[in-house]
């Protein structure tokens, strides 16, 4: 053994030396190496970042299921299983040309790369980042389609949902998602909103704006769940039957947003440290923003408030992740926190509008807090030299924000109108009947429950 040691030691600085003649050729591409393993970095960040994003689906899942009844948790499933797995095929077809593909209309709509036609053309030389950037794309047009299933959770039929889930995924979320984010895959020309100077580094209006104005849209075609409003017009509560699921949902999304948020550099640099401490920041201050403003008008500390408060810190701060400081994050989180219990008292009780998980008020409301919050608190630094208002910049860039927040909730809310429209009336109707209602989704729509042998009827 000692001899065979031996051996290894006097072969060792001939394989060196043999090594480091083999790589006295390469030292003179130290450029082209350091630049490849910087695009394999790249790739391998967005994707795994992509695969956080995908996981946020089991957070939307959870947090839905738990605000809603019993008997209707097994549908809500459905369709947050249904928007993945329909909205990420249809965004393979269409969705990706019309959001990315080179634009053919003075920034409103790309054509092009239907299919993924321009990266899948030659298998035997793929495009380096192109199916990597697809697939991250990809779970974000998903996440804006399955914010709607929660707006309208209880009361529509599943049969009718597919049809608006895929118009979503397929046409809604691109074509405005082209409008602010054209050039990402390599079109010069970009959107038309992006060309003016607009901003949305993840996805507060562009993803979550966008969901929250569609099921805006489809709560109000469709009506109230049965037994949510009194006759004299006062809202009754209709408690979630699980909120230890929805806990565990909020953290997956939580956890499920540092790719969202960081990933959406789709590059492995030194921002991404900055990115996920002004994300969980903001989450931290929606968390106690709403604890304290439900606590200050209820009396307690409201569960289900606080927990939308976490999410509508998180929607609030996906704009201006990039490019506000963690302070600037802070504030942002804090106001969001306040704005959503503010905002869901006033579409329930003002409004009448019957959201079952609140996604109008996370998502809507807070992704267009977030977007106008740009205006006001991007640094210059972080910014090529352009501040926001509150940091001497002036009225220019948060009235370029304003004008992107009115143009895609006008886009997004009127679609959406259209969109529950025209499927109810070529599919027989949105709405189960009463006494499907009654019964619950699961049974009605599914034949199974959830929870069986444990269903509590009631017939209110």
């Amino acid at each position: 053994m000692l001899r065979s040691s031996n051996s290894i030691f006097k072969i060792l600085p001939v394989g060196c030396l043999t090594l480091a003649a083999l790589l006295v050729p390469v030292s003179g591409h130290a450029a082209d190496i350091a630049s490849l393993s910087q695009d394999n970095a790249n790739i391998l960040w967005t994707l795994v970042a992509a695969v956080l994003v995908m996981f946020m689906q089991a957070g939307f899942a959870c947090v839905e299921a738990g605000f809603t009844r019993a008997k209707s948790a097994g549908n809500i499933l459905m369709k947050n299983f249904l928007d993945f797995g329909a909205g990420q095929i249809v965004f393979f077809m269409f969705g990706f040309a019309l959001m990315f593909g080179p634009d053919i209309a003075g920034g409103f709509i790309g054509a092009g790369n239907f299919f993924l036609s321009d990266f899948t053309l030659d298998y035997g030389n793929l495009d380096g980042f192109g199916f990597t950037f697809w697939f991250f794309q990809s779970v974000f047009a998903a996440t804006s389609a399955t914010i709607v299933s929660g707006g309208i959770a209880e009361r529509m039929k599943f049969s009718s949902y597919i049809f608006v889930s895929i118009l979503v995924t397929a046409l809604i979320y691109p074509i405005s998602g082209h409008w602010a984010w054209g050039s990402l895959n390599g079109d010069a020309s970009g959107g038309w909103l992006e060309a003016l100077g607009f901003m949305d580094f993840a996805g507060s209006t562009v993803v979550h704006s966008v969901g929250g104005w569609v099921a805006l849209a489809g709560a109000l075609v469709i009506g109230p769940r049965i037994g949510k409003y009194a006759p004299d017009g006062k809202a009754n509560a209709i408690p979630g039957h699980n909120i230890p699921l929805a806990a565990l949902g909020v953290f997956i999304l939580w956890f499920g947003w540092f790719g969202f948020n960081p990933g959406s550099t789709t590059t492995a640099d030194n921002t991404i440290g900055l990115i996920a401490v002004n994300t969980s920041l903001a989450a931290c201050a929606g968390v106690l923003g709403a604890m304290a403003i439900s606590w200050m008008r209820f009396g307690k500390p409201d569960m289900s408030m606080t927990m939308n408060g976490a999410l509508a810190g998180l929607v609030g701060i996906t704009a201006g992740c990039y490019t506000v400081s963690p302070v600037g994050s802070i504030i942002i989180g804090l106001i969001a926190g306040l704005l959503v219990v503010l905002s869901v008292e006033f579409i329930d009780k003002v409004l009448r509008i019957d959201d079952p998980v609140g996604a109008v008020s996370v998502h809507g409301v807070c992704g267009a807090w977030g977007t106008l919050a740009v205006g006001l608190f991007t640094v210059p630094g972080l910014n090529d030299g352009a501040g926001g208002l509150l940091y001497g910049g002036g009225f220019g860039m948060l009235g370029v924000q304003l004008l992107g927040v009115v143009t895609v909730f006008a886009w997004a809310f009127g679609m959406g109108l259209i969109a529950f429209k025209l499927v109810g009336a070529f599919s027989g109707g949105l709405r189960v009947s009463p006494e499907e209602e009654l019964k619950g989704l699961d049974i009605s729509e599914h034949g199974s429950e959830s929870y069986a042998g444990f269903q509590i009827f009631r017939t209110e």
